[in-house]
């Protein structure tokens, strides 16, 4: 049995993703500093899949614990999720976040070369792109300057598992480049819980509902859009989490057609943020306080993805629909706040 390393496996994508390993018969050991996660979710992860995984509290900033537990476990592969991943706290604090996602990343792959671990999985993100000359956004599109530090972190990123990957053929990695995931599992024994006010559209509407947040701002009604209102390519949770283990198993198999692949994860479908708010309204029964507000600084108009090349290389598709991720999202805010 294949023993795969989940770093940031009790936040959101990455606690989905372990249960999404476990389902396929992985051994998965989880590294978190719970810094935005809660130690319960092993619980959720337990009572989902039957399997308690391993887990060490360790903080990957601290390079004497990350050699210590390469010393003591034998890894077959390496799932990245950990990292600090707010836009506007990364502007206001820009060497925490150079700090905690260049640093980790460079002890993680020297980690690799020390034990010859060869597949290594990266979570990375559609903020590469910036704002896109063209759409749907294709993995050949240029990655442009970044808009904030985090956004810079993702590229250096790629950037360095390229360098590595290319002096370093034992190596095999992938760069999976998310858009914007959604939802929690089916069960409602795992979620999306933001530490404070959440960054994200979803959470926000959902936390809304539940009547923690007073309304709901949606940034801008004038942008080139049908309704006027930003349009991202949300993707069920789930979905993302299969595309880890497919991409795994891509490594693992050595299908891998060069040792640094780069493949887009969405639906190929944009929406834009009124539509969210509506599908919301419809599957919750729930209407929603929200107001329009002038734009954010840094947001671009429209991004959603061509996934051409993971359908036909990973063999990898989207399954759920928005208003199963919204549902589900409803869900598991009920459960976490005791609604009914």
């Amino acid at each position: 049995m294949k023993k795969i390393l989940v770093t940031g496996g009790l936040g959101y994508i990455g606690s989905h993703t372990v249960v999404a390993l476990q389902s396929k018969g992985f051994d998965v050991v989880v590294i978190d500093n719970l810094s935005n996660s809660e130690l319960s979710v092993l619980d959720g992860i337990e009572e989902i899949s039957g399997t308690r995984p391993d887990f060490e509290e360790i903080d990957l900033r601290v390079k004497e614990d990350v050699v210590s537990f390469f010393k003591r476990n034998k890894i077959d592969g390496i799932i990245h999720f950990a990292a600090s991943k707010a836009v506007g706290e990364s502007v206001e604090n820009p060497l925490l976040y150079y700090e905690n996602n260049l640093n980790t990343l460079v002890y993680l792959l020297q980690q690799c070369q020390e034990h010859s671990i060869r597949n290594f999985i990266f979570s990375s993100s559609c903020t590469v792109y910036g704002e896109p000359d063209t759409l749907p956004i294709t993995e050949s599109a240029p990655v442009k300057e970044a808009l904030s530090p985090y956004g810079n972190t993702k590229q250096i990123s790629e950037e360095i598992i390229r360098d590595t990957c290319s002096v370093d053929s034992n190596l095999q990695s992938i760069s999976l480049r998310y858009f914007n995931p959604i939802g929690a599992h089916e069960s409602a024994a795992i979620g999306e819980l933001p530490k404070g006010t959440p960054q994200n559209l979803v959470p926000y509407i959902t936390q809304t509902a539940a009547g923690l947040r007073k309304e709901l701002s949606v940034f801008g009604d004038d942008y080139h859009t049908p309704d006027g209102s930003c349009i991202r390519d949300y993707i069920h949770v789930v979905d993302l989490a299969e595309a880890h283990v497919v991409a795994l198993q891509r490594l693992i198999g050595e299908k891998n057609t060069s040792n640094f692949e780069i493949f887009n994860l969405g639906t190929g479908r944009g929406s834009s943020v009124l539509e969210v708010v509506n599908a919301f309204e419809k599957v919750s029964g729930e209407k929603l306080n929200y107001k329009i507000v002038d734009r954010r600084a840094g947001d671009v108009t429209a991004v959603y993805a061509d996934t051409q090349k993971a359908n036909d290389e990973l063999g990898w598709k989207t399954k759920k629909t928005m208003e199963e991720a919204l549902s589900s999202a409803w869900s598991w805010e009920k459960k976490v706040r005791g609604l009914k």
